[in-house]
């Protein structure tokens, strides 16, 4: 009788659970999470039509359906006259178009729906990783307690802050981008006024405000960004003031401020992040998610990366030809091509979303204007290559 496969999940997040479903009855999987119990830090996550997929896969479409929000439309809007810059179709073209629909969901909605299932045996709380080894036999798991878990393949899970990832290439401190972020939520009955049933992106000098419906309508999450020097805050995500929130965003449109306004409590966050690596895998060891390619919000792929990873690694580690270091290396290099241009691209997209000149938001805004005469289907990222992903096309079209 052959042995299953065992393989050690450092973090459990979205990432990390998506790669344990996916091995299910096919490896024996164990999840090292640092945490007394699972949860989630953050609120909203826009589920694009390639994120959709990878649910879908996982047998997980109608829970996620149950619990999330299928907005309308994308829309930009002017920072301060709430002026339409560029509306693209949500829900009547992306099912069609892309084989999925784009549904906005809670985080820890979607975690819990990951989570939901996985027998206790397969998860071991309060296990934080301090290292990684290996040897010809095995993949080491050192954790803080001086317990050791062996595995034949050990994923590193583990967010931005990867022990795993600096045991493989040393310490490589993230950098601050110089943007930072407050996340909030407003029940629905709290609303100033009506909310269009759109995920609309204020854009201004400086920073950005986006909002959209989730937990079935129930919640409006908002995601306030803005520019700033520096982050001093030992924390990158810390209880945040409503009233430096407005005052931040003061001069913006009134009727933004007062939906900000109706928030009672929020969390400014730091964004950091990393340029891509060149490798993720060493032998048995590799890396997912953050841990690998840690990525601005601002294309809304962070969580759709992750989950792609997680659906790609857990498929090549169920087949049982080639070595693991073999399997690990076609895992890398499908992935990492695609993820690379994300985290440039969400760079790319700050940039463009927070043009202080006036003059060069005029250009931006005509230039949505000709687009969106030109193709009334465009998304509104430039998003096809995004969202038409496919993992089993990308194995399929690399030969497995």
């Amino acid at each position: 009788m052959v042995r299953k496969l065992r393989v050690a999940i450092v973090g459990g997040g979205l990432g990390g659970l998506a790669v344990a479903r996916a091995l299910r009855g096919q490896a024996d999987t164990v999840i090292l999470e640092q945490g007394s119990q699972f949860g989630e830090v953050g609120a909203g996550i826009n589920m694009s039509p390639n994120a959709f997929k990878v649910l879908r896969e996982l047998g997980l479409e109608d829970p996620l359906r149950r619990c999330a929000f299928q907005p309308e439309f994308h829309v930009f809007r002017d920072w301060r006259s709430g002026r339409t810059l560029f509306r693209a179709n949500i829900k009547s073209e992306y099912e069609t178009r892309f084989g999925a629909p784009h549904l906005s969901v809670h985080r820890a909605d979607l975690h819990g729906i990951l989570a939901a299932g996985l027998p206790e045996r397969d998860v071991r709380f309060q296990a934080r990783c301090r290292s990684v080894s290996q040897n010809e036999h095995c993949a080491v798991v050192l954790l803080d307690n001086g317990d050791e878990v062996e595995a034949d393949v050990v994923i590193g899970a583990d967010g931005i802050k990867s022990a795993v990832r600096e045991s493989m290439f040393g310490k490589d401190d993230p950098e601050f981008t110089g943007n930072v972020a407050w996340r909030l939520t407003v029940p629905v009955e709290a609303l100033p006024y009506a909310i269009e049933p759109a995920v609309t992106n204020w854009l201004g000098p400086g920073g950005h405000v986006v909002h959209y419906y989730v937990r079935s309508g129930q919640l409006v999450n908002i995601v306030a960004v803005c520019e700033t020097s520096q982050w001093t805050a030992e924390s990158w995500a810390l209880k945040g003031d409503p009233a430096e929130l407005l005052q931040t965003f003061s001069g913006w449109n009134r009727s933004l401020l007062t939906l900000l306004a109706r928030a009672e409590t929020c969390f400014k966050w730091g964004l950091f992040d990393r340029p891509p690596l060149a490798r993720w895998s060493q032998g048995r060891i590799t890396l997912l998610g953050d841990a690998a390619h840690p990525m601005l919000p601002f294309l809304g792929q962070g969580a759709a990366m992750a989950l792609e990873d997680g659906l790609t690694l857990g498929l090549l580690l169920s087949r049982d030809h080639g070595t693991i270091a073999e399997r690990l290396s076609l895992y890398e290099r499908l992935r990492l091509p695609r993820t690379a241009r994300a985290q440039i691209g969400s760079r790319a997209r700050a940039a463009e979303n927070h043009l202080r000149s006036p003059l060069q938001r005029f250009v931006r805004n005509l230039k949505f204007k000709i687009r969106q005469y030109s193709n009334p289907h465009a998304t509104l990222n430039n998003g096809e290559w995004l969202y038409g992903y496919d993992v089993h096309d990308a194995l399929r079209a690399a030969g497995n």
